[in-house]
């Protein structure tokens, strides 16, 4: 009997996954896992269970009432859990915490396997994975805690999801917490983690695609750009690679490889820098393509600094750009401001 992935995520970031066996309802394979998600009588009346599929294959039935859910909210997406039987692997929005459902973050423990610095500017962190480490959607992020300092750091996955070793892009912050135990860290040595936790990730993917990176904001793309590959993805997909000094640029070598796995795969960088030698300077917002932005059909994500983040959004109000779906993250060096 074969089953389905269905991610949850909650309205405070945290992300969850249930099994949902063939024919089962979403509702009851959450409360099966010991997750309450809202409901009231469980039988398509009340419209207490509402939630929002943002992809996957799924039945309804007819077995509720329009009170419960309207053919116009059908048509946008949202659906009743207590009806929901999936047939493909699923991605729901919860309208309630984590902690309202009785659930909370995903603990798991990795292994250092490699610490690979690039020039001043980050470190690739790769890790071995126990057995108990849950599944990821391509874009979210994790906590690490940074040994024997009592905190955590947040970093997003730039390995795809579904594999025994993961990885991260860690920007080299002197001083910092992470940065420091990185310069001594070895193979074998044991970390902890929490999550998967985030709005932003890859959706569906329907229409044109423009990735807009800033520094070790490459790190999701990464991750999205080798789903897409696996998927055999035909669909257009444009990256933009800012940084602020040529240093900056890491990992390009891993970006390339994608133009001969994606047929419709393109990308450029662009360094801030003004006495760089580099072909393209100035900011990102200088060097978006007419063309990747489709006449507004495309789906845009945007992972960097929040001023880059805030400048990308003033540009796109400031020109009329209205695209699609707009998801966003930022981050600073010493924690994640995740927005989506």
């Amino acid at each position: 009997m074969s089953s389905y992935n269905i991610a949850l995520n909650f309205e405070d970031g945290v992300t969850r996954f249930v099994e949902c066996k063939a024919g089962e309802k979403v509702l009851d394979a959450a409360f099966r896992a010991k997750i309450n998600l809202p409901m009231d009588c469980s039988d398509g009346v009340c419209g207490t269970c509402k939630c929002r599929a943002e992809s996957g294959a799924y039945d309804l039935g007819d077995d509720y009432i329009e009170d419960a859910l309207s053919d116009d909210e059908k048509d946008s997406g949202l659906v009743l859990t207590c009806q929901m039987v999936p047939q493909s692997d699923c991605v729901i929005a919860v309208p309630a915490s984590s902690t309202a459902c009785k659930t909370a973050h995903s603990a798991f423990a990795a292994t250092v396997s490699k610490v690979e610095p690039h020039n001043d500017a980050a470190v690739v962190l790769e890790l071995d994975v126990e057995t108990n480490a849950p599944v990821f959607l391509a874009g979210q992020y994790v906590n690490i805690d940074v040994p024997g300092s009592g905190q955590h750091r947040s970093y997003s996955f730039s390995s795809a999801p579904g594999e025994s070793k993961i990885s991260f892009l860690i920007k080299r912050i002197p001083g910092g917490a992470m940065s420091t135990w990185l310069d001594s860290a070895q193979p074998g040595h044991k970390l902890a983690l929490t999550g998967p936790l985030g709005s932003f990730y890859l959706r569906a993917v329907e229409r044109p695609l423009l990735f807009l990176a800033g520094g070790t904001g490459l790190a999701p793309f990464l991750s999205m750009l080798e789903v897409l590959a696996r998927a055999h993805s035909q669909q257009r997909v444009h990256l933009i690679y800012g940084v602020t000094r040529e240093l900056d640029l890491v990992q390009v070598d891993a970006i390339d490889i994608y133009t001969a796995r994606l047929p419709n795969f393109s990308y450029s960088t662009v360094v801030a820098d003004a006495d760089s030698n580099h072909p393209r300077k100035g900011w990102v917002t200088q060097h978006i393509p007419a063309d990747a932005l489709n006449d507004g059909d495309v789906d845009v994500y945007l992972c960097g600094p929040p001023p880059m983040v805030d400048a990308v959004r003033q540009h796109f109000d400031d020109n009329g750009v209205a695209p699609n779906s707009f998801h966003y993250e930022k981050f600073t060096p010493n924690a994640a401001a995740r927005t989506a």
